[in-house]
């Protein structure tokens, strides 16, 4: 009798696999970068194997994986400051999407195509700098490339947020 009064008040919800997808992605690419070069300066067995996949990911999606920051010396960071800037970004939006639940007017997806074409110009600032660094108008500096990674995580996160965890 008493089951079956708790199970009659228990509400089971609903999980929306494309929001548990994208934010266990987003958990191990704000977690990983940081993390691998102290998985890779352990000893502990295992740990520098994890490292390595880290590693691996880090390479094929950072276009100066080699310009990361050296947390565990001679180890570094698995991703540069702009990758890591741009995953920042995406970080801060989903944190104002759990804060806001997709309401307010700084949400791009819900102007259509105008949000669409926004997002797309502000998502070129990284690609833009990228560009200007490999013409020679400036060298790689953290301090730069950080906020053009930022914008960019930015809008994108502004855009793709509301998409990805919209609660039907």
């Amino acid at each position: 009798m008493q089951r079956a009064i708790l199970l009659r008040d228990l509400q089971f919800k609903q999980v929306n696999w494309v929001s548990f997808l994208a934010d266990f992605l987003l958990a191990g690419m704000v977690f990983g970068p940081p993390i691998a070069p102290f998985l890779a300066a352990s000893a502990v067995f295992l740990l520098p194997g994890i490292a390595d996949i880290i590693y691996f990911m880090g390479n094929h999606v950072c276009p100066q994986p080699t310009m990361g920051l050296e947390l565990s010396p001679p180890f570094i960071m698995a991703v540069c400051m702009r990758c890591y800037g741009t995953v920042s970004g995406l970080l801060m939006t989903r944190i104002l999407y759990g804060l806001t639940n997709g309401k307010g007017v700084f949400w791009l997806s819900q102007y259509a195509w105008t949000g669409a074409a926004f997002a797309s110009v502000l998502m070129m600032a990284y690609p833009l700098e990228l560009a200007a660094q490999i013409f020679g108008l400036w060298d790689f500096n953290n301090y730069i490339v950080t906020p053009f990674g930022l914008i960019t995580g930015l809008a994108w996160g502004l855009f793709a947020m509301p998409i990805l965890h919209f609660r039907r």
